[in-house]
C-alpha cells in the first residue's frame, strides 16, 4: 500500500515500499522530501534498535521539532530500517488519497 506523511498539508515523503515496525511505518531515504528536513543534534536509544538520529520537519516556515526519526547504525536486529525514516509529533501517516489538508495553526 502507498503510504504519504503529511505535515501542514504538505507530502514529507511518499512510499509503497514502507516497513512497519512497532507500529510505525519507517520510510525508505529515496522517498523523502529533502526540501522539508533540517538537521537535529537530537538523539535517543531504543534498546534493541539502537541509536536513533532525529530531523527537524520544515514547511511553509513552521518548525515541527524532532518531528522525524532515523537509525543510521542500527543494531543487527533493526538492519532492514537503516536510514529509513519514521515520524511522529503530529506528522500523519495515512494512505496516499487520504491527505489530510489543513495546515497547522501555530
Amino acid at each position: 500500500m502507498r503510504m504519504q506523511a503529511i505535515w501542514n498539508g504538505e507530502v514529507l515523503a511518499e512510499s509503497d515500499e514502507t516497513i512497519v515496525v512497532e507500529g510505525n511505518h519507517y520510510f525508505p531515504p529515496s522517498s523523502i522530501i529533502q526540501a522539508h528536513f533540517k538537521p537535529s543534534d537530537h538523539h535517543t536509544v531504543c534498546s534493541w534498535k539502537g541509536l536513533a538520529s532525529y530531523h527537524h520537519v520544515e514547511v511553509d516556515g513552521k518548525r515541527n521539532s524532532n518531528a522525524a526519526w532515523y537509525y543510521p547504525d542500527p543494531s543487527q536486529a533493526a538492519d532492514k530500517i537503516k536510514g529509513y525514516v519514521g515520524f511522529w509529533h503530529g506528522v500523519q501517516v495515512v494512505p496516499a488519497g487520504e491527505r489530510e489538508v489543513a495546515r497547522s495553526e501555530d
